[in-house]
């Protein structure tokens, strides 16, 4: 199945009273590549979270992140009642002390206390962290696998629509071999003909004679020069085995990009030993519809 390296994918989970969200993002590279961003103190969960991205991804540069939210509740938020005696005895000795500063009116209202740092305190922040890593590994594992699945899903979608821009692109290429393949013959009975006219004519002016088989030899050395039959079986071997490769094979975009050089390669060989316009003017068009096909498979896993 042909598959994407780009992609997204994002999950949550509440577990324990936290909120585990995961985010996973990959775009194009030649070779995998992961970065991770965990939570303060969750460093020691990167390797494993590396290791299960790697069970499920070929190439691509992989960026996760993951994010830690405790749920909250009424019961969970506090007042510091000591915390604010202190700030509202403190203004007010302040105040008395310095009446010249500070009008008693001026002092503020009950609210502006609990504004101060301290006076709210949140009962989730002050929950013994020590070994939560490991207490929500499941959770984080599952979440990590839900994200992937998303991601994939998305890749495997983006890979099917790929599939069949390169399987049109594939078909062009062999509607244009085969009009190469028809034309080859020609090339040289084109030359034969040419050469045989130019002679005579040369002959003719200057009274001499050239023995047939000495006209024969060189057509021969020409036929062998321009000779591209092997080309064009290599080239039709190329295109089945890019097919079967992306009808059979998983991360299969290192070979498809291969193959798509080796029929580039073919292509040039074509080119440059057929001297003929028709032929260079097909051959344009397939190094044109080559360039499309290796544009596509540099973003295929």
């Amino acid at each position: 199945m042909l598959t994407s390296m780009t992609g997204f994918g994002a999950a949550s989970i509440c577990e324990d009273g936290y909120v585990i969200s995961t985010e996973i993002k990959a775009v194009n590279n030649r070779f995998l590549k992961t970065s991770t961003r965990l939570p303060d103190g969750f460093a020691v969960l990167e390797s494993k979270i590396e290791e299960r991205l790697r069970t499920k991804l070929a190439r691509g540069s992989v960026n996760f992140s993951l994010r830690l939210e405790r749920e909250t509740t009424d019961a969970e938020i506090g007042v510091d009642f000591g915390a604010l005696k202190r700030y509202l005895t403190e203004a007010k000795r302040f105040a008395g002390e310095n009446p010249e500063l500070v009008a008693s009116e001026n002092l503020g209202a009950f609210v502006d206390y609990l504004r101060l740092p301290g006076v709210l305190q949140d009962a989730s922040r002050s929950v013994d962290k020590a070994g939560l890593p490991e207490r929500l590994w499941d959770a984080i594992a599952r979440a990590v696998d839900a994200a992937l699945e998303q991601m994939q899903a998305m890749r495997e979608a983006e890979g099917e629509s790929m599939k069949r821009d390169l399987t049109e692109n594939l078909d062009e290429l062999r509607r244009l071999i085969g009009e190469v393949e028809t034309l080859a013959p020609t090339v040289v009975e084109n030359y034969r003909r040419r050469l045989t006219e130019r002679v005579a004519k040369i002959l003719a002016d200057e009274g001499a004679t050239l023995e047939p088989s000495d006209l024969i030899r060189e057509i021969a050395v020409y036929t062998d020069r321009v000779d591209i039959s092997e080309e064009i079986v290599r080239f039709y071997s190329h295109l089945k085995q890019f097919e079967e490769t992306m009808e059979n094979e998983a991360a299969c975009g290192k070979k498809l990009d291969f193959i798509t050089q080796e029929m580039f390669r073919e292509t040039n060989t074509i080119g440059s030993k057929a001297n003929s316009p028709d032929v260079l003017a097909r051959v344009v068009e397939m190094k044109s519809g080559i360039e499309r096909i290796r544009e596509m498979v540099q973003n295929v896993e």
